[in-house]
Formats: C-alpha cells, sequence, structure tokens
C-alpha cells in the first residue's frame, strides 16, 4: 500500500512538472539576438512560454537535415526569400493553418501552401552620391543600371549573394531569361571595381569616390546613420527607390517557418501568430530599420522620413522560382570576376 501511495504521489508531482516542461518552444535563428530577444520576452511575458533561441549565422538547414526527426526546433527565423524556400524544398518544415497569421499576413508574402511567412521586408534600392549625381530622376529604373552613362560608375557586393540573387531573379520573371542576361552583361560593364563587401561598404564606396552609384538594402541605411563610424557615408548618398514609374521597388524579407518535426507544435503556432501582430511588427521596425510586413504597423520615424514607395508586387514565389536560372546566368556572364 505505501509503495503504491507513493508511486500516485510521485505521478501527481510528476505532471505539473512535464506542463511546466511543456510551456516552451525552441527557435533557431539566422536574425541577431538583439533584433528578436525583445519580442521574445514580451511573447514570454504575455503567454507565460519560454522561448529557447540557437543562434547561427549558416547553416541552419545543414542542421535541421542532421537532426531528423530528433530536432527540438520549433520555429526557424531566417532572412531572405531564398532561404526560406530552401527550407521548403528540403521538406524541413510543415504548413500552418492560422486565419490569425493569413489576416495579419498579405498573401503575396506567404507561401501558397503555408509553409512559410515574411515577417518583414526590404527594398533594395540604389544609392546615388550627393555632390556628384544629387537624387536620381522619379523614372530611374532598374534597367538604367545597364546604360552607358553609368560605365565604371557603379559598386554592388557579389552578384551571388542572396539579395542580389533576388533581384536578378525578379528581372527574370517580369523581362525573361535572354533580356535579363543582357542587362547584366550591361551592369558588369558599369561596375568601378570587382564586385565585393557588403552594402554597407559599397555606401562607403560612393563616399570616397570610387562609384556614384550603389545598390543595397533600404536598411543598412538606418543603421550607417545611427553608428558614428559609419554616419559620414550615410549623409554622401541619397536613397532611391527605383521602378517607380514601371514594376516597382524590389522587395525582399525576413521570415519564419514551422520546423517538421516541431515537439511543441501549439506553442510555435502561438509565437508565430505573436510576431505578425502589431506589437511585434512595430518592435521589428523600430529596432532593424525595415518595413512591417503587416498593413497599417507603423513604419520608424527614420524609415518614414525616406519616403513613401511602391514595392514591386511580384510574388515571392514567383521570384523563388527563377534562383537557379539567376545563378546560371550570373555565372554565365562571369559576374563576379
Amino acid at each position: 500500500m505505501k509503495k503504491l501511495l507513493a508511486t500516485a504521489i510521485l505521478a501527481g508531482l510528476a505532471a505539473p512538472q512535464a506542463a511546466m516542461a511543456a510551456e516552451e518552444v525552441n527557435v533557431y535563428s539566422y536574425r541577431q539576438p538583439f533584433l528578436v530577444e525583445p519580442m521574445f520576452k514580451e511573447f514570454t511575458a504575455e503567454t507565460g512560454i519560454k522561448v529557447n533561441v540557437k543562434f547561427a549565422k549558416k547553416g541552419l538547414a545543414e542542421k535541421l537535415e542532421q537532426e531528423g526527426k530528433y530536432s527540438p526546433a520549433d520555429v526557424i527565423l531566417t532572412t531572405d526569400i531564398s532561404r526560406l524556400v530552401e527550407l521548403s524544398d528540403k521538406q524541413l518544415v510543415q504548413p500552418v493553418d492560422s486565419k490569425v497569421i493569413d489576416s495579419n499576413i498579405p498573401a503575396q508574402f506567404r507561401d501558397n501552401e503555408d509553409e512559410w511567412f515574411a515577417l518583414t521586408l526590404r527594398s533594395r534600392n540604389v544609392y546615388s552620391s550627393r555632390d556628384r549625381v544629387g537624387k536620381l530622376p522619379a523614372d530611374f529604373d532598374y534597367s538604367d543600371l545597364a546604360k552607358p552613362e553609368w560605365k565604371g560608375k557603379i559598386c554592388t557586393r557579389s552578384g551571388k549573394h542572396p539579395y542580389n540573387i533576388s533581384l536578378v531573379s525578379s528581372m527574370i520573371a517580369h523581362y525573361g531569361e535572354a533580356e535579363t542576361k543582357t542587362w547584366l552583361e550591361g551592369v558588369k560593364a558599369n561596375l568601378a571595381r570587382k564586385p565585393q563587401g557588403n552594402d554597407r561598404a559599397q555606401v562607403k564606396a560612393v563616399k570616397e569616390g570610387l562609384c556614384d552609384l550603389a545598390i543595397g538594402n533600404s536598411y543598412y541605411l538606418g543603421k550607417m546613420v545611427n553608428d558614428d563610424k559609419q554616419k559620414s557615408w550615410a549623409e554622401a548618398v541619397y536613397i532611391n527607390f527605383p521602378g517607380q514609374e514601371n514594376f516597382g521597388t524590389h522587395v525582399n524579407v525576413s521570415g519564419m517557418a514551422m520546423a517538421k518535426y516541431a515537439p511543441n507544435k501549439d506553442n510555435a503556432q502561438k509565437l508565430m501568430e505573436f510576431l505578425t501582430g502589431e506589437q511585434a511588427q512595430q518592435m521589428y521596425a523600430e529596432v532593424n530599420y525595415e518595413y512591417p510586413v503587416k498593413e497599417g504597423v507603423k513604419r520608424s520615424a527614420l524609415v518614414a522620413s525616406w519616403g513613401d514607395f511602391k514595392a514591386d508586387d511580384l510574388s515571392l514565389d514567383k521570384v523563388a522560382q527563377y534562383h537557379s536560372t539567376a545563378i546560371k546566368l550570373l555565372d554565365e556572364v562571369k559576374f563576379d570576376l
């Protein structure tokens, strides 16, 4: 009898402990800690669900493949449409059926099978020298980067970087493979130097007079403005939104997906729904100078000062379809060499 009683008591104690242990969610993230931890703390305060995070600079898809069904990952946070599609193509994620997410995220910015969802937007801009060029005309388009007048005046990072691959993919979607290849050849001929560095390095090159135009994401301007060592770079350029009288400015995303074998599926969905809500979207916008993907959420004051722009309404699913073709064209024109 005593043994049975002891067993019953232990079982009673174990049940609430198991319930408490279940109140957690595990996140694999490419996004930097300072960007997401404030949101996770707010989520925990609201729900009582603890968020455990593993940060990485690369290799999350490979890690998930290695772990297989034993992976502790519930939610994956990543940057760039190509990485989201990679997770889907490798069958490392699962669909999420959520009316909350669907109402917060426009159809253009989520997978048509509900396997990934955008969280923030970043535009692919052209920066121009304030001193030597000034603000670019309202009808400036990406196609203009291949015009002879810009020969030796353009700086960019590697064409093989995901940000540029996505831009080239969108050009293929709009203009076709042959025309995009001709465009790439023209842009390559106009480069001031071999592609190198990151987006901020291109703006620095404009400041130093190495080139007059630089291709870069919008949020880097916010980062430079708020960095004492880089503020002078930002002050040397204008930010321009190409395509305003055509298809619009190309946009890319940061996003999320639920891991295929998520052990805390319900909590994972709660976190994903929270990240698409107004509070989290506002926090993203303020911290990283990105554009909220949820309509009606206020931009940060700095981002708002750059002005409104028309974004290309091309579905990100469509853009992703041409990624392999974009890489092939970049290789054919030897863009990085």
